[in-house]
């Protein structure tokens, strides 16, 4: 049996809803930029699922179809010798003259099917229709995309003409190329459920089978769904296909950490978000890994499955978690290591599929809205492809590379805080998942500070193994004993939270100030580039002078304006020339776990009835702590160095900022007053206005809703602080 092999693929939906159609490769930037197939090359794929997609080739019908980005693209991929698997509707409804309700959709898709396939005969591997189960749920069973069909008849109408529009396209290819090979894919989960919903647990173990069982002919007159859907006049369609199947070449699982669905009657016991049912019982459809103890059978239960039951080649079409980047990183290593678990057992399994090669947009509103980005193997949030943790990962899954240390660890879903919702047992057999070999450290320096407390949360919640460091251990003026110290604890990387913060105090001890900043810091991060450690370190905006009209970037010049500064500016300029150094620009903290920042003040003054001065002339960029830490986690573990700017990316006044604060808790913002000139208690010179941006990512989020979210964090940690305990002795 061959080796298994490394597929990619491009999120490439192409979606539409009654506000008009979403595009992935337009949203990632994808459709503009072909050097991606050179960078997707670098992994080491030996195929690409790719998109030649009848919405974006041929919009206004098979007479208008341009071909030329398809050319252009096919060609590079042929000549990089990865092999394409060409997608024709990816979670679509084709183009504005038909959809998925429409007699039309089969036959049209089957005529561009042939066009593709004569103009490009060497094309071996096709998956015409993307998961037309889980499309047919989604735009015609749930409403979400277009047409917006809610019922059950016009569900099992949207997956015949889908299956109908496979088949019909592999016939059309298959007169070019009497070997294509179908490879069709499908998210495939498993139903639990409380007794009371046994039956519909149980129906839908047997629909999420529907689309392959009819392609592979066995939904006739005895299998137990031909019944339900013939019903709704489909009969004929039905004997029509198991006339002439289609059976694919190899089944393609993708299986999501949300796939395995638990339907319990209990409503209370779960949001309303959650709330559905199937027109004769109300329940609650949640995600089965935050309810069952043991979990669900999972990836490995879901290929285990699609092997037994078809007994044709397998493999993992999509594998993909939008999560932090260790989460991503433990998620890929599961897979893989799933795959080869099955190979070992005798299965079938083909290969494993690193999926959103160039992360996806709106998948958190199921592609409704704009939503939010999620970075997969590359990120594109600044415009270009930055090669993430995940591509290191997955280039050498083939080779037994080492792993990422995180990437040994168990993830969430092996974790006990995985469960939300009050544990349920349940009799299946699941097997036992080591925690994982013990890993390297993170070593983080500032156990008494804002941020290396914050970084320790961080941590934790993330199961990120960390030493927290004080003075005892690493003390930045006394630089001679760091290599020690290194060599001691061994850490993966090195996160440097400690130095002076004061930045009034250090007008009056410069020398003591720039010891700490930038002496001992510089010489840290160069005894972690001795020993191939990666460091992280912090630097500020009081590095600039405020003297231009636009955000600061990272290519600005610095000009400090203070001692705290100038630190500042000699620890970027002396790290400069590491190649393990990360150095992270940021402004203005805020946070609901550190009582003393400008935010805790403003609400503490208001709270207690009197009014706060804020500066009206004096501009920053807040950075909400929180997911700075994140960010800058996310961003250590992909090994990315040089000066970033971290921060929630508006420009803003301290007065403003304040006012918004107010707002945001519910309080009046004319009690906060704008004030002109210096607050009596600055000693040191601030420059007016140093707002950052960035050229190398996207802000952390909007500051609105970083304030939202500090508003609430605080309410709810001073709620958990004031609540009574009862002592029993």
């Amino acid at each position: 049996m061959p080796d298994i092999e490394l597929w990619g693929g491009v999120e490439c939906t192409v979606n539409r809803t009654r506000d008009g159609y979403l595009d992935q490769c337009r949203l990632s930037g994808h459709h503009d930029r072909s050097s991606d197939l050179d960078r997707f090359a670098e992994l080491g794929l030996k195929a690409l699922r790719y998109p030649v997609l009848w919405e974006r080739v041929a919009p206004r019908g098979p007479d208008g179809a341009d071909w030329r980005w398809s050319d252009e693209r096919l060609g590079r991929l042929r000549a990089l010798g990865i092999r394409p698997i060409v997608g024709l509707v990816h979670h679509g409804s084709g183009p504005p003259c038909t959809n998925l309700l429409d007699p039309g959709f089969a036959p049209g898709l089957a005529r561009f099917a042939g066009q593709v396939a004569q103009r490009y005969p060497w094309l071996e591997a096709w998956t015409p229709v993307n998961e037309p189960l889980t499309t047919a749920r989604f735009s015609a069973l749930y409403g979400h995309w277009y047409p917006h069909a809610a019922d059950e008849g016009s569900f099992w109408l949207a997956l015949l003409n889908q299956i109908d529009g496979v088949r019909l396209a592999m016939q059309a290819v298959r007169r070019v190329n009497p070997g294509a090979q179908l490879i069709q894919t499908d998210d495939l989960g498993r139903a639990y459920a409380t007794t009371r919903l046994t039956e519909q647990a149980a129906f839908e173990n047997l629909r999420r089978w529907a689309g392959w069982d009819l392609l592979f002919g066995r939904v006739t007159r005895h299998h137990p769904l031909w019944e339900r859907i013939a019903v709704f006049g489909l009969g004929d369609r039905l004997q029509a296909i198991a006339d002439a199947p289609c059976p694919p070449d190899i089944v393609g699982v993708n299986h999501y950490l949300t796939s395995d669905r638990f339907l319990d009657h209990r409503l209370q016991c779960y949001p309303p978000s959650t709330h559905g049912g199937n027109g004769r019982l109300a329940y609650a459809d949640t995600e089965a890994i935050r309810v069952l103890d043991p979990p669900p059978a999972g990836l490995a239960g879901a290929v285990r499955e699609a092997w037994q039951r078809y007994h044709t080649p397998v493999a993992i079409t999509e594998v993909h978690n939008g999560c932090t980047r260790e989460e991503q990183l433990r998620w890929a290593a599961e897979a893989w290591d799933t795959a080869c678990a099955l190979r070992e057992l005798g299965g079938d399994l083909r290969a494993v599929t690193a999926w959103s090669l160039l992360g996806s947009h709106g998948w958190d509103t199921l592609l409704t809205g704009s939503g939010s980005y999620e970075p997969g193997v590359f990120d594109v949030s600044s415009g270009t492809p930055r090669p993430t943790a995940l591509a290191a990962l997955w280039r050498g899954f083939p080779t037994g590379a080492p792993r990422h240390p995180l990437a040994q660890q168990a993830g969430w879903w092996r974790r006990p805080e995985r469960l939300l919702h009050p544990p349920l047992p349940h009799p299946g057999t699941t097997r036992r998942h080591d925690a994982g070999p013990a890993t390297p450290p993170l070593l983080i320096l500032g156990a008494t500070g804002t941020l290396g407390q914050a970084l320790a949360r961080a941590c934790s919640a993330r199961h990120i193994t960390y030493v927290l460091s004080d003075r005892s251990l690493i003390d930045l003026q006394r630089p001679q004993s760091f290599g020690r110290t290194l060599d001691e604890i061994a850490p993966w990387a090195v996160v440097n939270a400690a130095g002076w913060v004061r930045v009034d105090a250090a007008e009056e001890d410069e020398e003591a100030c720039h010891r700490s900043n930038a002496t001992g810091a510089v010489a840290l991060a160069q005894a972690c580039a001795e020993r191939g450690i990666g460091y992280l370190g912090f630097s500020s905006d009081l590095v600039f002078a405020g003297d231009q009209d636009r955000p600061y970037v990272e290519s600005d010049p610095v000009r400090p304006l203070n001692a705290y500064g100038r630190s500042k500016a000699a620890m970027e300029a002396g790290c400069a020339g590491l190649d393990n150094a990360l150095i992270v620009r940021t402004a203005a903290f805020f946070s609901p776990h550190d009582r003393f920042n400008f935010a805790q003040a403003v609400l503490d003054t208001l709270e207690a009835g009197g009014t706060f001065d804020a500066a009206r002339d004096h501009v920053v960029t807040p950075s909400y702590v929180p997911q700075l830490v994140d960010a800058a986690l996310d961003l250590l573990i992909d090994g990315a160095t040089g000066l970033w700017h971290l921060s929630n990316g508006e420009v803003l006044s301290w007065a403003e900022f304040g006012k918004r604060i107010a707002t945001c808790a519910g309080h009046d913002a004319d009690r906060v007053k704008a004030i002109t000139g210096p607050l009596p208690d600055w000693r040191a010179p601030r420059p007016g206005a140093v707002g950052l941006a960035t050229q190398r990512g996207a802000p952390l989020g909007s500051l609105d809703d970083a304030i939202q979210r500090f508003v609430r964090e605080r309410s709810a940690l001073r709620a958990s602080a004031q609540r009574p305990v009862r002592v029993v002795g």
